[in-house]
């Protein structure tokens, strides 16, 4: 290795769910003086201009889903590309070690880790053991988690396992500073929807029809913020508008952190980096879990909340214009009711997980930080 500072290689899928977590822990290494790199896909878009590492590569990666053999096949020579480029990568880089968050992008490069003998953590996100990294599980140096019980979990050596809580971007930690919105009857509600990429067009679809169901006293006090989809905003948009109720309308907020720290109450999909945002931030929310998963982890992400009163978790069958308008009345027609639920969601955040992860990905790689860039606990 080189005179200069050790690398951590990060391996993500390109999507939010798995980079933010993965760029929450980047800037707690850089901070520590350690540099990263970050192995993705093709669909990191503009996610990766804001990410803070040194270089972000693409690596050759495939989803072996599905029942054709054909491209069952495919996708497994796809998977071995992918394992050649990142064996080639480790060599260049040296990484002290390889960390992956989830997705199968992050196959090959914990697969050329493990050939190499380099450390290597996997972090999973959610209350169930998402499938890339249930494969990988037993090639991992450690396992941390997000939640405290992690369903799927393989029987692993003690001291494999650790729960460091789910990492928090920095734009997530600044919105948890502010206090929940006093809110009382007769004041204006605020209402946050969103759904992510799969979950914004029921979302479009339901809440509009439901916030027609509310007594206009309500309607006129509403004030929401709404994510939707191209095709759909149009419509979701046009039918706000003649109800009379104020609202902004998009297909995607950068500043959704603090969109969500001025909310009262927040309609979404249960998404793990959207759950442990809820906690840290501390807000009340209704939580449609994405149906047909076949691990149901969204399911297990709603619940975490759920049983701590901080949500009420509706599976999308019952997701109607009916029952929403019902919950929604009876939630901003009792003030206390969210007062609690707030509360409850922010006992059960996590504000340091990411520096609770990099903690134990240096112990891995026995890397001594900067004594001054340390902080308490770490």
């Amino acid at each position: 290795m080189s005179g200069r500072a050790p690398l951590i290689l990060l391996a993500a899928g390109g999507t939010g769910g798995h980079l933010f977590p993965a760029e929450a822990l980047a800037t707690v290494l850089r901070g520590l003086g350690l540099r990263t790199a970050l192995v993705t896909d093709e669909r990191v878009g503009a996610l990766a201009d804001r990410f803070p590492a040194e270089e972000v590569v693409s690596v050759p990666a495939a989803t072996p889903s599905g029942r054709s053999l054909v491209r069952a096949i495919e996708a497994a020579g796809t998977l071995a590309r992918g394992v050649a480029a990142s064996r080639a990568l480790i060599r260049r880089l040296e990484p002290a070690a390889v960390v992956g968050f989830g997705g199968y992008p992050t196959v090959p490069p914990l697969v050329a880790a493990w050939l190499a003998g380099v450390p290597r953590v996997i972090h999973e996100q959610n209350a169930v053991l998402g499938r890339a990294n249930r494969f990988l599980a037993k090639r991992a140096s450690l396992v941390a988690t997000g939640f405290p019980e992690v369903r799927g979990l393989p029987s692993l050596p003690q001291g494999r396992v650790v729960h460091t809580g789910n990492p928090i971007r920095p734009a997530v930690i600044e919105a948890a500073g502010a206090h929940y919105p006093a809110y009382h009857p007769g004041g204006t509600m605020r209402l946050l929807v969103f759904g992510g990429s799969q979950g914004a067009r029921v979302m479009s679809e339901i809440v509009p029809d439901a916030i027609a169901k509310l007594p206009s006293e309500m309607q006129r006090r509403l004030a929401i913020v709404q994510q939707a989809r191209d095709e759909d905003l149009a419509r979701v948009a046009s039918t706000y508008r003649a109800l009379g109720v104020e609202a902004e309308v998009a297909p995607f907020f950068k500043d959704l952190p603090q969109r969500i720290a001025s909310a009262h109450l927040v309609v979404s999909r249960a998404g793990a980096s959207t759950v442990a945002e809820l906690a840290v931030i501390g807000r009340p929310s209704i939580l449609v879990p994405l149906p047909g998963a076949l691990d149901q982890d969204q399911a297990a992400n709603a619940a975490t909340l759920a049983d701590r009163g901080a949500a009420l978790m509706l599976p999308q069958k019952d997701f109607t214009p009916d029952r929403l308008a019902a919950e929604l009345e009876r939630r901003f027609s009792n003030p206390e009711l969210l007062a609690s639920a707030a509360l409850a969601a922010r006992e059960a955040g996590v504000t340091d997980a990411a520096e609770r992860l990099a903690a134990a990905i240096l112990r891995l790689a026995r890397i001594d930080p900067a004594p001054s860039a340390l902080k308490p606990g770490i």
